[in-house]
Parts: C-alpha cells; sequence; structure tokens
C-alpha cells in the first residue's frame, strides 16, 4: 500500500478550499479580477507540488518546491487583503491562513532538507 504524501493531500485539500471560495465571492458579486488572482495562486500551489513530485531531477523538484511556496506566499497575500478589506469573514480567513501557513511550513522544511541545508 502506498503512503500517503501530505503535502500532496494538503495543497489538494486546500486547493478545493480556494475553488469554493472563489465561486461564493463571485456569488457575492466580489472583483472579478480580485477573485481570479486567489484563484490562480490558490490553485498553483498544489499544481506546482504535483509537478514537483514528477520531477526529472533533484533540482527539479526543488524548483517547482519554490515556485510553490510563493505561490502559498501569494495566496495568504491575497485572503489577508480580503479580510482586512471585509469582503472575507474574519474566521474563513484567519481558517485558509492557517492552513497556507502550514503548507509553507512543511514546504519550507522539504526544501531546506531537498537542498542539504
Amino acid at each position: 500500500m502506498k503512503q500517503e504524501n501530505i503535502i500532496v493531500e494538503k495543497s489538494f485539500k486546500f486547493a478545493l478550499r480556494i475553488v469554493k471560495l472563489f465561486l461564493y465571492l463571485r456569488e457575492r458579486k466580489i472583483d472579478r479580477d480580485l477573485c481570479s488572482q486567489l484563484l490562480n495562486s490558490g490553485t498553483s500551489v498544489g499544481a506546482n507540488i504535483e509537478e514537483a513530485v514528477g520531477g526529472s531531477s533533484r533540482r527539479d523538484f526543488v524548483y517547482k518546491l519554490e515556485i510553490a511556496y510563493r505561490e502559498a506566499r501569494e495566496t495568504r497575500y491575497w485572503i489577508r487583503l480580503l479580510r482586512e478589506s471585509a469582503l472575507l469573514e474574519v474566521r474563513l480567513a484567519t481558517s485558509l491562513i492557517k492552513d497556507c501557513e502550514e503548507i509553507l511550513k512543511i514546504l519550507t522544511a522539504i526544501i531546506n532538507s531537498s537542498k542539504g541545508s
């Protein structure tokens, strides 16, 4: 039986939450560009992690994870912006930020260990 890859699973579940949030915000008529920025960065995290897992080398693996890390930081920014502009409820934003920060911590650990730091 294949062991579950924690970062792959967490980033996929996070992407699902982002898609649902995107649909919710669009339903509330929140600015289309703002919603699209959040959707693009939030779903890119998991997509880049998936690409990293299938990477052709250790260097490629680390490179894709670093992209995922930057996308997660961007996603956290958009969530904070939505929260502080009162377009997203504080409780929901806090939960999403917590998930995002957990992904960032895991990515940091994987990147550092893969680089031998």
